[in-house]
C-alpha cells in the first residue's frame, strides 16, 4: 500500500492540525502525544512521507535518518528522561499495533515503564 498523506501526522506537518511541538528540524518533527500514556510521551516523526519503518528505511536518506536519531536523543535529553531512563517504540503493521500510517517513534519516560511485553502476551503466540 502507497503512503496515505491525508493521514493526521501528514496533515500536523502541513500545519492543518494543531500539534505541541517539542523539536523541530529540517527532517523531523517532534510533539506530545493527545493521549499520553506516561509522564512523558512525545511522538517524533519524519518530514518525508514514510508509511513504516521498511519504507524509511529503504527510501530515507541517511541526513533524515541520522536527523532521526539524533532527535529521539534530544527529545529525551529535553524531557530529564535521558538520566533516569526511557523507551523508544516504533510499532509497525496491524500486528504490531500502528495505528497511523506515517512511521513515527514514541519516546516515554518520566516513571518506570514497565516491561516491554508481558508474559501473558507472550504466552499467546
Amino acid at each position: 500500500m502507497s503512503y496515505d498523506d491525508s493521514n493526521i501526522f501528514a496533515r500536523i506537518l502541513r500545519g492543518e492540525i494543531p500539534a505541541k511541538k517539542v523539536y523541530e528540524d529540517d527532517h523531523v518533527l517532534a510533539f506530545e502525544d493527545i493521549s499520553p500514556k506516561a509522564p512523558v510521551h512525545t511522538l517524533v516523526i519524519p518530514k518525508g512521507p514514510y508509511k513504516d519503518l521498511a519504507a524509511l528505511a529503504a527510501q530515507g536518506t541517511d541526513a533524515e535518518l541520522a536527523a532521526l536519531v539524533r532527535a529521539l536523543a534530544k527529545v529525551a535529553e529535553e524531557k530529564q528522561t535521558a538520566d533516569s531512563g526511557y523507551r523508544v517504540i516504533c510499532n509497525t503493521g496491524e500486528d504490531g499495533g500502528q495505528e497511523v500510517d506515517h512511521v513515527h517513534f514514541h519516546v516515554l519516560g518520566g516513571k518506570p515503564v514497565g516491561r516491554m511485553i508481558s508474559r501473558a502476551v507472550m504466552a499467546e503466540g
